[in-house]
């Protein structure tokens, strides 16, 4: 993931730890839900904005590999990066990494953006984002083949 991946800071909270002490398996997606509306947010790409334009991003598929836990009281930084290729779909790829550098998870997502009236993808999802606020300066995307 590139040095320039957007990126915000986080800290366990108690109650996403489970049984064993480290944060249970979901609460992953969630902390990468949180950095892509933040990163999205942060690029200009409002929720309220896009949904009156009648279009919205769709998670598709994600997928987590889990590296080192993390455990109550621990911060850490989730970053976002961007990929697109050529067709329908982007990838959104994510990395919790604890202060010290340990990478502790990696979150492989692919999205669409939907027309929201004829409930279809649109062709060219980069452009269906940048029209609608999308930054690139913000939120850095690589391309990568489909």
């Amino acid at each position: 993931m590139a040095e320039t991946a957007w990126r915000m800071r986080l800290k366990v909270r108690s109650y996403e730890v489970d049984r064993l002490g480290h944060v249970n398996h979901a609460v992953y997606h969630q902390y990468g839900e949180l950095a892509r509306v933040g990163g999205f947010e942060a690029a200009g790409l409002l929720w309220d904005k896009m949904t009156d334009s009648n279009m919205g991003p769709v998670m598709l598929h994600t997928s987590v590999d889990f590296r080192r836990e993390l455990r109550v009281g621990d911060e850490f930084d989730v970053t976002c990066e961007l990929r697109f290729g050529g067709g329908k779909t982007f990838r959104l790829d994510t990395l919790i990494t604890k202060l010290d550098g340990t990478v502790s998870a990696e979150l492989r997502c692919v999205l669409g953006v939907m027309d929201l009236q004829a409930r279809k993808l649109f062709t060219d999802p980069r452009q269906a984002l940048e029209a609608a606020g999308l930054d690139p300066a913000v939120l850095p995307s690589v391309n990568f083949p489909q």
